[in-house]
């Protein structure tokens, strides 16, 4: 099962063998832990539940703790499944580190995009704007007409305009492993990551490989 839970650190850029520089970010990936797994004659489906970043016991709720518990494991803040068509040799309180991934893989990364708050039409969906003469004086940054008037007398759902952006589940797909340093929990992934510097992501072997 190659999947990891971890914090996203920033964006560095790295030098290959040939001198050609690499923009990638750094993500702190594990170690996890194992803390369940899910079978389909039982649960419905299969998967691997795993659970990253240490806290205070006082942090999680009563039921969190007990689930841990089973397993004899740490209090543990963040718990995420991945799918798997099999568990394969890995048990419940296993520790998974980035030695799972190696340069050249292929992986998918979900994470929470940044908040914007709200914001209008040019901003969230790249609309130009209005004409900046012809008497215009206060439109120059507004959507235009949202649709016509008896038919169908109404905004359609679903139409682009101002409104809350950012702050939703973003994946990037098929972003390729660039460095894995075992010593540090650290993986280097080209491109950039949806989230903030400290947020939380999941690291997934890519589907469109």
């Amino acid at each position: 099962m190659k999947g990891l839970i971890g914090k996203k650190l920033g964006m560095t850029q790295v030098f290959d063998e040939a001198g050609a520089a690499h923009p990638v970010t750094l993500i702190e990936a594990g170690p996890c832990f194992v803390t369940q797994i899910r079978r389909a004659d039982r649960d419905g489906y299969q998967a691997v539940q795993l659970g990253f970043g240490e806290g205070r016991a006082k942090q999680l709720t009563g039921g969190r703790l007990g689930h841990l518990k089973r397993n004899d494991l740490p209090a543990l803040r963040f718990l995420r499944e991945f799918r798997v068509k099999s568990a394969g040799e890995v048990k419940e309180g296993d520790r998974v580190t980035v030695d799972v991934f190696v340069p050249g893989d292929r992986v998918d990364v979900v994470s929470t995009s940044k908040g914007k708050g709200f914001q209008g039409g040019m901003r969230r969906h790249g609309f130009h704007g209005g004409p900046m003469t012809h008497g215009q004086s206060d439109r120059q940054r507004s959507p235009g007409s949202r649709s016509s008037t008896t038919t169908p007398g109404r905004v359609y759902k679903g139409s682009r305009g101002p409104g809350h952006m950012g702050d939703a589940r973003v994946t990037s797909q098929n972003l390729r492993v660039q460095l894995v340093d075992a010593e540090r929990n650290l993986i280097g992934v080209v491109g950039s990551v949806p989230g903030a510097r400290g947020a939380v992501v999941v690291l997934k072997e890519a589907r469109k490989q």
